[in-house]
């Protein structure tokens, strides 16, 4: 059986370590705050709910916020205009952009996050991070949060931080926000990585070869038990909405939780998994980013 990595407990430690640390740089430096800024288009009912998830976890350390809301009859130009303005704001350490958009232009989405300066890209999305992560220039990059939370995870699980050299590491998903960029990271924590798509073939042989299965690949439930090799942690990345009656939802992963559990040694549960992991790791990379940016320090002690 399993052991369960709990994403809420080593979450909520990061987010503790990040204010611990925010905390003695501001004594130490007098006026030093790190800022979050989130750009929202639209009014998604969900997309809300992540936004004041984000907004409340920074707050809850000190940390200083920027919420900027936009019409849904916003342009192309009139959106990369008000990145630009905080791309020019000294006192804005982080940029993310809440996707989806939720606008009646057509809007090129990959556009608007290039346009998000290298040094306030704190989720790690912009071509530019995404090309340092992709060559391995680690000091260079600021990872991106689902990824960076996944390795994490494996971790903070294994009670080692580096589990993942000489490991196995499947990747099912090629996406640009999850898949191709943890299979990135673990490459370059020196795992020996696969990436898993609808073309591979003989997938299940593929996945009972990792060490560390990572699963992003957006379907409910989709790998079984018996594509897990024992002893092997499991990172399930999926969001799967079932709607129950009366107006309820159900959360499932891209794992079959129940049957996979028998076999993995550790396994991340949806929900409680990598979701709250996101957060953490983008209020940890908003803070090294005001460290950088304002006291040209690297890591910021963490």
């Amino acid at each position: 059986m399993a052991k369960l990595i709990n994403g809420k407990e080593i979450s909520d430690k990061v987010v503790k370590e990040v204010g611990e640390e925010l905390q003695k740089k501001k004594e130490e430096h007098p006026g030093f705050n790190a800022c979050l800024a989130i750009v929202q288009v639209g009014n998604r009912s969900d997309s809300n709910v992540y936004i004041r998830n984000k907004l409340k976890k920074a707050a809850d350390i000190g940390m200083g916020t920027r919420m900027v809301n936009l019409s849904q009859e916003i342009t192309q130009p009139e959106l990369e205009a008000e990145i630009d303005k905080l791309n020019n704001d000294p006192e804005v350490d982080g940029i993310i952009v809440q996707l989806p958009l939720d606008c009646v232009n057509k809007i090129d989405a990959d556009a608007v996050i290039d346009r998000i300066s290298h040094e306030k890209d704190v989720d790690g999305l912009t071509r530019e991070n995404a090309g340092r992560l992709m060559r391995g220039e680690l000091d260079r990059t600021i990872f991106p949060c689902t990824p960076y939370g996944c390795l994490h995870l494996v971790q903070e699980a294994t009670g080692d931080k580096n589990f993942v050299q000489g490991k196995r590491v499947v990747v099912l998903g090629r996406s640009k926000i999850v898949g191709s960029p943890a299979a990135a990271l673990f490459l370059w924590h020196n795992g020996t990585t696969t990436i898993c798509h609808s073309k591979t073939q003989n997938l299940p042989e593929v996945c009972r070869s990792a060490d560390i299965l990572v699963v992003a690949i957006g379907k409910a439930k989709f790998v079984k038990g018996d594509w897990v090799k024992p002893g092997a942690v499991v990172i399930d990345c999926g969001i799967n909405v079932e709607e129950l009656e009366g107006g309820k939802r159900k959360l499932y992963g891209d794992v079959d939780f129940d049957t996979a559990k028998e076999v993995a040694s550790h396994i991340t549960p949806v929900p409680g998994g990598v979701g709250p992991m996101t957060v953490a790791m983008l209020i940890k990379n908003t803070y090294l980013q005001a460290v950088e940016r304002r006291l040209g320090a690297k890591n910021g002690s963490l």
